[in-house]
């Protein structure tokens, strides 16, 4: 693989949001490696030590070089943090919440956002074995995305959804065809203030907006309805570039200002 396709490898997170079975932990780190792939991560697992489980390493089947790097998180947020557009694999169908796509055009909407600037980072998050993602992790997440399994019997281990996502990231990204870059323009290199806004920067915006809603009454914290939670899909589904959200929040910081509250 040329240097570019390996380096957007490297730019796929894969995220477990509270596994609570080590032998999915460790197939999921051989799925991982078997498609070219290195980053998992781990949202409160059940067992603290679950990456050294040996369930997890037997059935990592020598990939345990994935679940040696791996890290842990506290919160599906903190795991985000770093990345610019995050993909929440699901089988229910959801009425509120990010646009919803096929996981193969998934990795192609992945392939195309790596493609647009080398600092982009995609991550794929799963739910749990046995409720999968809660609508507020979806809420944090710019796309669900569904695997068009059988609709008579469309339950999939963790682990078996985890390894048909790579699969289809892997084709994305070894098929130049499949997603192709922009085309070179000549101009100089694209200013960091355009560069996609990173997971934290949309979050930090979020609560600002919050806070800004209710200095000017429009939000009553006692209550909020889904007033909240709409803002928060219009803004993760936004695209917002780094220069985006630095001036919303700046309109936030004049909003609290003229309400006469301090902003925080």
């Amino acid at each position: 693989m040329s240097d570019k396709v390996t380096h957007q490898f490297e730019n796929i997170l894969f995220i477990m949001h509270r596994p609570s079975h080590p032998g999915n932990v460790g197939a999921a780190a051989r799925a991982i490696k078997t498609m070219g792939f290195k980053y998992l991560a781990l949202v409160q697992p059940r067992d603290p030590d679950v990456l050294a489980h040996p369930e997890a390493i037997a059935l990592a089947s020598g990939a345990t070089d994935v679940l040696e790097q791996a890290q842990c998180f506290e919160t599906l947020s903190d795991a985000l943090a770093s990345t610019t557009l995050a993909l929440a694999l699901t089988a229910r169908p959801r009425d509120l919440g990010p646009p919803s796509c096929d996981i193969r055009q998934a990795a192609t909407l992945s392939h195309a956002h790596l493609c647009s600037n080398t600092s982009n980072r995609v991550a794929i998050i799963l739910g749990t074995e046995r409720t999968g993602l809660a609508n507020e992790d979806i809420a944090l997440c710019q796309r669900v995305c569904h695997i068009p399994a059988n609709p008579e019997y469309s339950s999939l281990n963790v682990a078996q959804a985890l390894q048909l996502a790579a699969w289809e990231l892997r084709y994305a990204l070894i098929t130049p065809d499949a997603a192709p870059a922009l085309p070179e323009t000549g101009k100089a290199e694209t200013p960091a203030g355009s560069l996609p806004a990173s997971h934290q920067q949309v979050q930090d915006l979020i609560q600002h907006w919050e806070q800004a809603l209710i200095a000017v009454d429009f939000l009553d914290p006692a209550h909020p309805k889904k007033l909240m939670l709409r803002m928060r899909h219009l803004l993760s589904r936004s695209d917002l570039t780094r220069d985006e959200t630095d001036m919303l929040r700046g309109v936030c910081t004049a909003m609290i200002k003229t309400a006469g509250a301090t902003p925080n």
